[in-house]
């Protein structure tokens, strides 16, 4: 239980991969942290790509960067509706401007994109948005998981486990 006292946001939409998003929330609250779900209407349930639901805790108006310690962002088709409310963009930035832990796995990378964040960072992503994030200005490596500085990111579904240790990870670092 070593992130106690933590709290990390995982933005939610329509058709997010349902195990991009639950793996690494489970993983991040077992090792003790809250984990709430924002979207873009507060209680509505929000429906992954295999039929798993998600509650929303927060709308994304009433998220803040200044309460909570990590942000995560699911794949699948969810990030291109994430990426549209400028609210969110607003909180990618103000989390990579604060040095704060933002995971991010397979189309998530399109969030990111959105956000302008990309420029001279290492990353990877589903290959199929290779191109996105390189047009972005991202260094892209085809790796289970990269971690540059603040931005942990992942290919797909089989690199859950390492990615989901790398973000409970650099939410500990950043604790001390």
């Amino acid at each position: 239980m070593t992130l106690q006292n933590q709290t990390v946001v995982c933005l939610l939409d329509d058709e997010f991969e349902d195990l991009e998003l639950w793996y690494p929330v489970y993983r991040t609250r077992e090792a003790g942290a809250t984990v709430l779900f924002a979207a873009p209407e507060k209680g509505k349930t929000y429906i992954g790509k295999y039929g798993v639901p998600a509650v929303a805790d927060l709308s994304y108006e009433e998220v803040s960067s200044e309460t909570i310690h990590g942000l995560l962002v699911p794949g699948g088709w969810a990030p291109d509706k994430i990426r549209r409310y400028p609210k969110v963009l607003q909180l990618v930035r103000e989390m990579n401007d604060a040095g704060k832990p933002i995971g991010q796995i397979c189309h998530a990378g399109w969030v990111l994109i959105s956000a302008k964040i990309l420029s001279g960072r290492k990353v990877t992503s589903t290959p199929g948005i290779r191109d996105d994030m390189e047009n972005a200005g991202a260094i892209w490596f085809d790796e289970p998981v990269v971690v540059d500085g603040n931005l942990i990111s992942a290919r797909r579904p089989p690199d859950l486990p390492p990615y989901a240790k790398a973000f409970v990870d650099a939410l500990e670092q950043r604790m001390g």
